[in-house]
């Protein structure tokens, strides 16, 4: 694993070393923004309130027994690939890593709600975990916060799971445990980790990390206004050959990778090996999911004469959904999804 931050940890997954539709629990990028809580299985309560007819609690025995679902989900970060842009923004500096596809095991957020009895006023659900901390950047509020993200109720009563389980295990303390949601196609800020409290609201929620942090700009009548980050956009990546590897020439090089979309199935993949000039349909590999990323790979004759390759991806999904060429500035640091130019060196 590639270390970014020690404190808090952040590490990805080196995205060469892709090698598998689902990826393995060790090898699955971890993401926190304050210190990983170490929560005593006997002491952990979940708490659901708010704009609801009956509040109530539960502890770890109590929602193992509720009926449970598994989903194979696909999580990135929203800022994974910032290490690519320029000018250079703030952030962890992920690379290609921070990206997974695994196995979640838990109930479905909608169970939940639905013993609380959700009043008809109910609009968002606000989603807190354990994790908290003093925020370093400005503008930010004063003393410690938890990490918090909301999501609308028709999405919070589709898919979301509250997963104890990650690829058939509990989940690692990195990880969430206990509890943590998973979103299936929002970026991962969505799936809050080490859940604690459930609270239905009547009012858009304005928290740190919904409209501040996690946030980028989107224009209506010319006029920029902040948002919060969301829905996973149509991406692929390349994980063979890496940023600056040595090919050998005139021979056949197997290129793969892995592309996503936020709910919506990959079905074509390109490939450029002259910097875009010219684009090739790859394969794409047998196994999908509705909300899982889909293995693609190029049999590439690398040119005979030694020198610099530009290779390129680019996915579409099968609502029509394709990458952009050009970065837009509004996203910031986030949403890094437009096709990515790599350089390798062809040679003996």
């Amino acid at each position: 694993m590639i270390v970014r931050q020690t404190e808090p940890l952040n590490v990805e997954m080196p995205f060469d070393a892709l090698d598998r539709f689902v990826t393995r629990t060790e090898d699955f990028f971890i993401r926190c923004h304050f210190p990983i809580p170490e929560i005593p299985r006997d002491r952990w309560r979940l708490r659901i309130g708010g704009e609801v007819a009956q509040p109530f609690e539960l502890n770890w025995e109590e929602l193992r027994k509720m009926p449970d679902s598994s989903i194979t989900a696909t999580i990135e970060c929203a800022g994974n690939g910032r290490e690519f842009l320029s000018p250079k923004v703030s952030g962890a500096q992920w690379e290609r890593g921070a990206v997974g596809n695994a196995v979640w095991t838990g109930v479905l957020l909608k169970h939940v709600l639905e013993r609380a009895a959700m009043k008809p006023s109910a609009t968002e659900i606000i989603l807190t975990g354990t994790d908290q901390g003093e925020i370093e950047d400005a503008p930010r509020p004063g003393g410690k916060i938890h990490y918090a993200r909301s999501l609308p109720v028709a999405k919070a009563r589709d898919d979301v799971l509250l997963a104890w389980q990650m690829n058939g295990t509990d989940l690692t303390s990195a990880h969430g445990f206990p509890l943590r949601a998973i979103v299936p196609g929002w970026y991962g800020m969505a799936s809050v980790k080490w859940l604690s409290d459930i609270v239905v609201t009547d009012r858009p929620f304005v928290g740190y990390y919904q409209s501040v942090d996690y946030a980028y700009w989107q224009r209506t009548m010319g006029e920029p206004s902040l948002v919060p980050i969301t829905e996973m956009q149509v991406k692929a990546q390349i994980a063979r050959p890496g940023p600056l590897e040595r090919v050998p020439r005139g021979q056949s090089y197997r290129m793969r990778g892995a592309a996503w979309s936020c709910a919506a199935e990959i079905v074509k993949i390109e490939v450029s090996t002259d910097g875009g000039v010219r684009w090739t349909e790859a394969r794409l590999g047998d196994e999908h999911d509705r909300y899982s990323w889909r293995m693609w790979e190029y049999a590439w004759l690398t040119p005979t004469n030694s020198g610099k390759a530009t290779i390129m991806v680019r996915a579409f999904d099968a609502k029509g959904h394709t990458q952009p060429k050009e970065r837009d500035p509004d996203r910031g640091g986030y949403i890094i999804n437009e096709v990515l130019r790599m350089d390798v060196e062809v040679g003996d």
